[in-house]
């Protein structure tokens, strides 16, 4: 708990509070050692916000379904609090020389640029498709630097998927649905561990903390961020090697009466003002709310890895990097944590709303997403047809017009929907459509034909498989062309647009 020295808790020598609410006995503890003075006006209350998360914990896997998180996709949480040597701020990960270490004996991140180098290095070593980012900041970081400020910082990392989580709603969704928290000595990463997630901690000022409080004890226990190395192997090996009761102890410690604290809190706040609690109605807390889906939106180019696992029946493996600003191309030889097998085929997709927009006409394929009746697009059809012609040397579009669909249109003229099996509740798969585009142009640009691959492909993204069917549609009928041009000219058109073509950067 933050704030028991009497600088939070003193003026002129007397507490500034008639009530000073904590969650368990071992705060009063330290609450008498460090401020004597303020210990009388204590009141053990629960946590409050402790409470919510323990009811909300049997709604994990809707809370990960609002995230876009599918089946074999794990969900990676950067946490920060506002302090200078936060994981925001820039502070150090910890040394060889702090009891416990063992691999948190190497070298750490430079201060200054901790932040930068992990948000750069998560965009380019996890697979977009089976790696989830969300970052949660506190509120403090949001309004002393200003929204745009923050906004501006995460841009690259946001245009790579990551998520930035609103500084009061939506963190405790994100906790309670995330498969591993990198984070710092905040209360979040705390609580994180707390209900069980696997923690790494970025940053963690030891000797800024009571060594008796559990907050430091997490950082005894909990590993360190190493920059050597591969972070998606320190990741993985977090996740794996976790053990369900790792931090029970610290979890005990959150609070002395869990579940209890808005009966405890309602008869603290109604003796302070000197009446009878309400008989009739119970102390309650708000459940945390299911929040809207937000599928991750990936508006850098990406760079597509595709492997032939069998052609009969067509089955591809697929592997995405989201490549920001001048990053190199992904390199998967070189990282130990990437699965075993070499890409037959590479090529580059884009989204059509990049910032990057040179990159349209290079790319390969070119992705929309809108609604199928969006009027400033026209029906999925019209917009590929249109694609096709502004981007000479793409292959193949795809209109994403469902979380589970899109349509795709070749350079030979063929217009294909497809659309991914649902699970085996009815519900869609997660898996972002434009993964199966690229995987039917791997397809087509490898020699297959397109009748070879119906009625149905399996498209696999790291562990998980998606049966993704593919229908070929009606061609609509030809647009007339608008009076006075000429038939040539129409025909030309039509010609140039079939005409087989490949990006120079390809391969």
């Amino acid at each position: 708990m933050f704030g028991l020295a009497p600088d939070w808790l003193l003026e002129d020598g007397r507490p500034l509070a008639t009530a000073t609410v904590l969650s368990h006995p071992e705060q009063l503890d330290r609450l008498r050692s460090a401020c004597p003075e303020a210990a009388p006006t204590a009141v053990l209350a629960g946590d409050p916000c402790y409470d919510r998360i323990l009811a909300a914990l049997p709604q994990r896997d809707r809370f990960r379904r609002a995230l876009g998180v599918g089946p074999g996709q794990r969900l990676i949480v950067v946490s920060s609090t506002w302090a200078s040597r936060s994981l925001f701020g820039g502070g150090r990960a910890g040394g060889a020389d702090e009891p416990g270490a063992d691999e948190r004996g190497a070298e750490e991140p430079g201060a200054a640029d901790l932040l930068p180098w992990l948000l750069s290095r998560l965009a380019a070593e996890l697979p977009a498709d089976e790696y989830r980012t969300a970052a949660v900041l506190h509120p403090n970081i949001w309004y002393g630097h200003g929204p745009g400020q923050v906004q501006a910082w995460l841009d690259s990392a946001r245009r790579a998927g990551l998520e930035a989580i609103p500084p009061l709603d939506g963190w405790r969704q994100a906790l309670i649905a995330a498969d591993c928290v990198l984070g710092d000595h905040s209360s979040v990463t705390y609580y994180a561990a707390s209900i069980g997630v696997p923690v790494v901690l970025g940053a963690f000022p030891q000797e800024d903390l009571d060594p008796r409080s559990p907050v430091a004890a997490l950082g005894r226990t909990a590993p360190r961020l190493l920059r050597r190395g591969s972070l998606r192997a320190q990741i993985d090996r977090a996740i794996d090697a976790h053990h369900p009761d790792r931090y029970k102890a610290l979890a005990e410690q959150t609070s002395s009466s869990p579940g209890e604290s808005a009966v405890l809190l309602r008869r603290l706040f109604y003796d302070l003002m000197g009446i009878p609690e309400p008989e009739a109605h119970a102390a309650l807390l708000d459940p945390l709310p299911l929040p809207p889906y937000t599928p991750a939106r990936v508006t850098a180019p990406i760079r597509v890895l595709v492997r032939q696992l069998s052609a009969d029946p067509p089955e591809l493996a697929v592997t995405r990097y989201a490549v920001v600003g001048d990053a190199p191309d992904p390199d998967p030889a070189r990282d130990p944590a990437a699965p075993v097998g070499t890409a037959d085929t590479a090529h580059t997709a884009a989204d059509e709303e990049t910032r990057e927009t040179g990159r349209l006409s290079v790319a390969d394929v070119v992705v929309r997403r809108a609604a199928e009746d969006d009027a400033r697009l026209g029906p999925p059809a019209a917009w590929a047809s249109e694609a096709l012609d502004r981007y000479p040397y793409c292959g193949l579009v795809a209109y994403v017009d469902g979380p589970d669909r899109c349509v795709v249109r070749t350079r030979e003229g063929d217009l294909v929907r497809l659309s991914a099996a649902t699970d085996p509740d009815g519900r869609p798969d997660l898996c972002d459509p434009a993964v199966y585009a690229s995987a039917l142009h791997a397809w087509l640009t490898d020699g297959h034909t397109l009748d070879a691959a119906l009625p149905a492909i399996t498209v696999r993204t790291g562990t998980a498989a998606h049966h993704v069917t593919v229908e070929p549609l009606p061609q609509p009928p030809p647009t007339p062309p608008p009076a006075g041009s000429h038939a040539s000219d129409s025909a030309s058109s039509t010609r140039s647009r079939s005409a087989p073509t490949r990006s120079p950067f390809s391969s």
